[in-house]
């Protein structure tokens, strides 16, 4: 198996993959100037097994919420890349149906739909969301995980060498949780997957699938869906619900995991369902108030920008219908003509708002 990652064919599919959307980039443009030298020089790194990822950069983004996003240099978003493209098959087939998140066929707007169709079913809801999912996710536990698949060592090898490039990057993002029989040396379990890895984002649903499995199969609850660390259980009582809830936190004990216990309340499907940026509602969804502010803010901004000759037009164009691709899956469009109708264009081309 491993010899498939470090195959030249695959790690040019994995360099044409990591690419995308991203060739204006210079870090991606100067690997591209020099592209075969580059693949083949990291096709002997993995080979000889004297591969080291490079340093992290970090950034803060401020939407939905304060997040620290790690970027991992481009060599190594190819070897993720690479990586992934061999062991995922090994996965897809044990995950569950409704986890939707990072998997091809699934998303955010199938999710959506998988959760109004259970909301038309059911009358209560329990929203489950992780606290501090990628920066509490135990390395060794994950690595147990993932070695129960994966039976080859030098695949192991580099995973492990992946894993432990990313400890530390978030330790100021953990605020330490004490679970049954922890000592003191439990603090210093290596822990922590970076934000905006190919690798974050695949291996986080290998960490979860066994909840995934504790709830289908253990709880038997049949209307259950899972994006990332947002978790949704639908029945018909109550009690049912708040039993569920508290067997299932006490399973995320097992792996190193909480619950955002504010949120984890049973609710009625007539007070609507906050996921994915929406109020799911059995027979229609609403954008949450927050996410039209913030496009409107960030539509001035780059409007301001533009009329400074800061931006192209195609980047304020390409913004303006990224959001409504994703905002014309819910009731939006009161809200759409409304945003737009503040449009002024004047006759030299200046685009700006009321």
């Amino acid at each position: 198996m491993y010899r498939q990652v470090y195959s030249f064919e695959n790690l040019f599919a994995a360099y044409r993959a990591a690419r995308r959307g991203k060739r204006s980039w210079p870090e991606v443009a100067a690997f591209e100037f020099n592209a075969e030298e580059e693949l083949f020089a990291l096709r002997d790194e993995l080979r000889d097994k004297t591969y080291r990822p490079g340093p992290y950069d970090s950034f803060y983004i401020h939407e939905p919420k304060r997040r620290l996003i790690s970027a991992a240099p481009f060599r190594d978003r190819v070897v993720h890349h690479a990586l992934c493209q061999i062991i995922e098959p090994l996965f897809e087939r044990r995950f569950i149906h409704d986890s939707y998140a990072n998997r091809v066929g699934k998303g955010t707007h199938r999710a959506l739909n998988r959760c109004q169709e259970f909301a038309r079913q059911y009358k209560y809801v329990l929203p489950c969301d992780v606290r501090q999912f990628f920066p509490s996710v135990d390395l060794a536990i994950l690595g147990d995980t993932l070695g129960r698949v994966i039976a080859d060592p030098d695949v192991m090898w580099l995973i492990d060498r992946i894993l432990v490039s990313g400890v530390g990057v978030l330790s100021e993002e953990y605020e330490m949780q004490w679970f049954p029989g922890d000592d003191l040396l439990a603090a210093n379990r290596p822990r922590g997957l970076p934000i905006g890895n190919l690798t974050s984002q695949f291996w986080a649903n290998c960490y979860l699938d066994p909840l995934d499995q504790f709830i289908k199969r253990e709880l038997k609850c049949r209307a259950y869906l899972r994006y990332v660390d947002d978790s949704l259980l639908f029945a018909d009582d109550k009690p049912t619900l708040h039993c569920w809830g508290q067997e299932t936190l006490g399973f995320l004990a097992s792996l190193r995991l909480t619950w955002h216990e504010g949120c984890a309340h049973p609710r009625p499907l007539t007070e609507g369902i906050p996921f994915l940026g929406f109020i799911v509602f059995p027979t229609y969804r609403r954008l949450k108030r927050r996410k039209g502010i913030a496009f409107q803010r960030r539509l001035k901004s780059l409007l301001r920008a533009y009329a400074a000759g800061r931006v192209p037009f195609e980047q304020v164009d390409a913004s303006v219908q990224g959001w409504i691709n994703h905002v014309r899956y819910g009731d939006t469009w009161g809200l759409r003509r409304a945003l737009f109708n503040e449009l002024v264009i004047t006759s030299g081309g200046c685009v700006s708002l009321r």
